[in-house]
């Protein structure tokens, strides 16, 4: 529950090598070498300019610097219960529905049950999370979690328990967990300075893997010895932990001087950033890939430790914690094999050593030998998936960063909802070992991608810009939601820099678009080739004012790159336009508007369209 990252062709062998290194050096490891991850900067303009680099957080101190702040130390040691809970609630649910049913889609559809929520209900929980206060959402979504956990243990403890049951009360705790997760996430830059950061987004994955290497294996012990109700009512227990850490957490409100959005037109907002960042676009769009593609391990996971190695849930929980196992050796060494790969390349060696380990799986009858290979899938599958955590949330700046961390546990979350459906079903049809091949060829063969989807390389956060563009002049009488409001700019442009000056607009576009803006055009003048208009809408007064403050500095600095191309000692001219739909007039003055809320008015020498 945690926030990810350049050679066309690299080695083989170099490649390989690296990785036996890293994942047979854990034991090496020290802190120092941790805080050595470097983050590239970014092929893109807009983050190649951040104000201060990846390298520069870790040189402020290692990985486990934000755990000297208490808030932070409380709250993610109270998440790695709540983590250990969930995973051993979720082998109990898993052994609980191979108790019911020998059919493998079912049982693979507790995976789903838990991770659909997550693909369903995140875009809205992201909007919530940058509309209300981060800390009441979290309170609000682990009361959900809990009851979901409460009724699933009194269900099994009453003797009640269907396949339809477990699988209704598995999907209200993944939504109580769908609600929470990008509002935690998000919160974390409120709770470690920035150069913290990087180190605090590792660690939230970390203790999630921490989890993961010992909870299945006492989930297993939990339910041999005293039934899946015990592994139900535990998970219910370990949420009161983080349930309290946020309740005496003393957040600070930055006050806004605009309302928040409304709930739809926050998911709007989110999905058109989203649309209009190609790094994001490609890294969720790989992120989902791997879902799909590696989801069979965790669907698949309770058949092979009972049909291929003939055990119980023991088994189950042991080569669960093989997997866990792996996943924290990946993540304490994600310093290294960064330093030795790009982040396209590390995606690469991981995808095809993770498909390769599932192959291992398919044919292996010996528990030792199962449990190497998912050494290697848990370390190969923590760290892409890292790397395209802390890519999205270095990437977003803050005003939208819930939605950002949204869209990738959707991505994550719906790729193993489908891939676990998925892989549930061809196993239900051609067996086991065949299906685990399919995937195990599928990750091989996903590093293809890179053809169309080619990691972007990622900078520092892309922070607020530090300038305040102060509110332009009106003069007419608008409420909040008088619109749209049309901005025309002209420029005039030496015609011997009119491509340079194409291209650069061309950025700007995305930069608008990203923070509010639509109908984006750019014309030029066929009777007075140095004139250019820049022309694009925002829907209302108040969604106009936004677009002006949601800017970066990085974007702040593209846009005065373009401005750089005017000519003449008068500035660029600027006009903004109220324009009037049919309808959209109120012709009496005492017409009530509901959203008029007056705002503050803000001075400041920077200007700005």
């Amino acid at each position: 529950m945690a926030d990810s990252v350049s050679e066309h062709c690299w080695p083989t062998l170099y490649p390989a090598r690296t990785f036996f290194a890293f994942s047979t050096g854990v034991f090496r490891a020290t802190a120092a070498n941790m805080g050595q991850n470097e983050l590239h900067s970014s092929q893109q303009p807009s983050l190649a300019k951040a104000t201060c680099s990846m390298s520069d957080a870790a040189k402020g101190g290692n990985i486990f610097a934000p755990l000297r702040h208490a808030v932070f130390r409380r709250i993610w040691t109270a998440s790695l219960l709540s983590n250990l809970g969930l995973l051993i609630m979720g082998v109990g649910a898993a052994w609980s529905m191979t108790q019911m049913t020998s059919s493998p889609d079912k049982v693979a559809l507790v995976q789903t049950a838990l991770m659909l929520p997550v693909a369903l209900l995140s875009t809205i929980a992201g909007a919530v999370a940058d509309m209300f206060d981060r800390r009441k959402v979290g309170l609000a979504a682990l009361t959900i979690a809990i009851v979901g956990s409460l009724c699933l243990t009194l269900v099994a403890w009453f003797g009640s328990m269907t396949p339809s049951f477990l699988l209704i009360f598995c999907f209200t705790v993944g939504s109580g967990m769908a609600l929470f997760g990008p509002a935690w996430q998000a919160s974390v830059s409120e709770q470690v300075p920035p150069q913290s950061l990087p180190s605090a987004v590792a660690l939230n994955g970390i203790s999630y893997n921490i989890a993961r290497s010992i909870g299945p294996a006492i989930g297993g012990v939990i339910v041999a010895a005293a039934g899946s109700v015990t592994a139900f009512a535990t998970n219910a227990a370990f949420y009161l932990p983080l349930l309290i850490a946020l309740y005496v957490w003393r957040r600070v409100n930055k006050p806004s001087r605009l309302p928040p959005e409304r709930l739809a037109r926050a998911v709007i907002s989110g999905v058109r950033y989203i649309v209009n960042s190609p790094s994001i676009r490609i890294v969720l769009g790989r992120t989902l890939v791997t879902g799909i593609a590696g989801g069979s391990v965790a669907a698949l996971l309770p058949l092979i430790a009972r049909d291929l190695l003939g055990g119980g849930a023991q088994t189950y929980g042991m080569m669960l914690g093989a997997f866990g196992l792996g996943a924290v050796v990946g993540a304490l060494n994600l310093a290294r094999l960064r330093t030795h790969l790009s982040g396209e390349a590390a995606v690469r060696l991981c995808a095809i050593v993770m498909g390769v380990s599932v192959g291992v799986l398919a044919v292996s009858p010996w528990p030792a030998l199962t449990g190497c290979a998912l050494l290697f899938v848990g370390a190969c599958w923590t760290s892409s998936v890292t790397l395209f955590n802390i890519g999205v949330q270095l990437s977003a700046p803050r005003w939208v960063a819930g939605r950002a961390l949204a869209a990738f546990q959707a991505s994550i979350a719906g790729g193993i909802a489908i891939g676990s459906w998925v892989w549930g079903y061809m196993a239900n049809h051609i067996g086991l070992e065949n299906t685990l091949l399919i995937s195990g060829a599928v990750l091989v063969g996903s590093p293809g991608l890179a053809r169309w989807m080619r990691m972007p390389r990622v900078g520092a956060r892309n922070e607020e810009a530090m300038e305040v563009i102060a509110d332009p002049e009106v003069r007419l009488s608008l409420s909040a939601r008088s619109g749209p409001i049309v901005v025309e700019i002209e420029y005039r442009v030496d015609p011997n820099k009119a491509r340079l000056f194409y291209a650069t607009m061309q950025r700007v576009q995305l930069s608008r678009q990203r923070n509010g803006a639509y109908g984006w055009t750019l014309a030029r003048d066929i009777a007075n080739p140095e004139l250019w208009t820049e022309r694009y809408h925002c829907p209302t007064w108040h969604d106009y004012l936004r677009q002006r403050i949601r800017a970066t500095e990085a974007e702040r600095i593209l846009q005065r790159r373009a401005l750089k191309f005017h000519l003449g000692p008068e500035p660029v001219r600027i006009r903004r336009m109220l324009e009037r739909p049919v309808g959209s007039v109120r012709w009496k003055d005492r017409t009530p508007d509901r959203s008029g809320i007056e705002i503050e008015p803000l001075a400041s020498v920077a200007s700005g369209p």
